[in-house]
């Protein structure tokens, strides 16, 4: 049931009312601009609502919808809320702050966010470069094993 009175296309956001949202907050949510470029192209289909199907407005992704979309498209194995996690993991490998992925995402905790953001340790081999050259390690290699003695 997102209106149009709840987006601001000029000053790139949107917001969420309190009786809309799961944890009866009102939610201010920041469009990146592949979400301004969706909103743009929804522009004119309705006067009042945002998202419509057949001149009606949508409240939530139909489920018969959502399995014949991936049956198309032959993925199995996946289910709507999967793309809040793909989504939160993302930010995280892109550098978002856990503090920052947690106003995005609206949790009111780290715990759920790190429920939400599971990833890989590739992400972190940037911050592992960070002290590269520092000499605040010295390695040995020994028999196959690498020995890390901090001085």
């Amino acid at each position: 049931y997102l209106r149009w009175d709840q987006v601001d296309l000029d000053r790139g956001v949107a917001w969420i009312h309190a009786d809309q949202s799961k944890s009866r907050k009102a939610i201010t949510v920041p469009l990146n601009k592949d979400a301004q470029s969706v909103l743009n192209r929804r522009l004119g289909t309705h006067p009042e609502y945002v998202f419509t199907y057949q001149g009606k407005p949508q409240q939530v992704a139909s489920t018969r919808a959502w399995k014949k979309a991936l049956k198309a498209v032959g993925i199995t194995d996946f289910r709507w809320h999967d793309l809040r996690h793909t989504w939160a993991s993302w930010h995280v490998q892109h550098g978002t702050s856990l503090q920052e992925l947690m106003e995005l995402g609206g949790w009111s905790s780290y715990e759920m966010v790190l429920r939400y953001a599971h990833l890989a340790a590739d992400h972190l081999q940037e911050a592992a470069q960070r002290i590269d050259g520092t000499n605040l390690a010295q390695s040995d290699i020994k028999n196959g094993l690498r020995l890390i003695v901090s001085h």
